[in-house]
């Protein structure tokens, strides 16, 4: 992996908004990548879930345009300190492809193109609280912020919505991802301020 690009540096906190310790507001979209921009043929495109077992479920570009989308309006949190209120999103929530995935795995390995991963429990995909995104602010989402495809947990830092994402393994032990190994928390709930492990 390449040089992780800059950090940026926050504006004052608006006291009116509440926002998670630590944060200020942007109206920007900054793009923080560890590595280069993946470009991904929408015909070489994939999303794989592959089960504690090895059982294998898969749906091309064309195949997930096919499944019923949402489109949820949420604030982000990056772990760099910014936060973006109301953003607009549009894809395929993880209940739906999880539908008829038989598994008693706990936790979720999420792997992107690119060779990102990012560690999840299980339980934070469900319930309406991720989707992969293909759309953001009604424009499909450029490659800079994951495109064709990302996988979007807002309630998390931003690190754990994995750019230009592939499949997901489920795990029956938590298996620390790419900023995990680094020294970044497992689990990263900004209300929590979980930057680091050890927060």
């Amino acid at each position: 992996m390449g040089i992780v690009s800059p950090g940026f540096h926050g504006r004052r906190r608006d006291t009116a908004v509440k926002l998670p310790p630590g944060q200020y507001l942007t109206e920007d979209f900054p793009v923080l990548t560890a590595g280069p921009t993946q470009h991904v043929p929408l015909e070489k495109w994939e999303f794989v879930i592959t089960t504690e077992l090895g059982q294998k479920h898969s749906w091309s570009w064309q195949d997930l345009l096919a499944l019923p989308s949402e489109t949820p309006t949420v604030d982000i949190h990056c772990v760099t300190k910014w936060s973006k209120l109301g953003t607009e999103w549009q894809g395929v929530s993880l209940d739906t492809l999880l539908e008829d995935v038989d598994t008693a795995a706990d936790y979720a390995l999420v792997q992107a193109y690119g060779g990102y991963t990012t560690n999840l429990p299980l339980d934070d995909l469900l319930d309406g609280q991720a989707w992969i995104v293909y759309r953001y602010d009604g424009d499909d989402l450029r490659a800079e912020h994951g495109g064709p495809a990302r996988l979007l947990v807002p309630h998390l830092y931003f690190w754990k919505s994995a750019k230009w994402v592939r499949g997901i393994q489920l795990l029956d032990q938590d298996e620390p991802g790419f900023w995990e190994t680094a020294g970044y928390h497992d689990y990263g709930d900004p209300w929590r301020e979980q930057r680091y492990q050890g927060d």
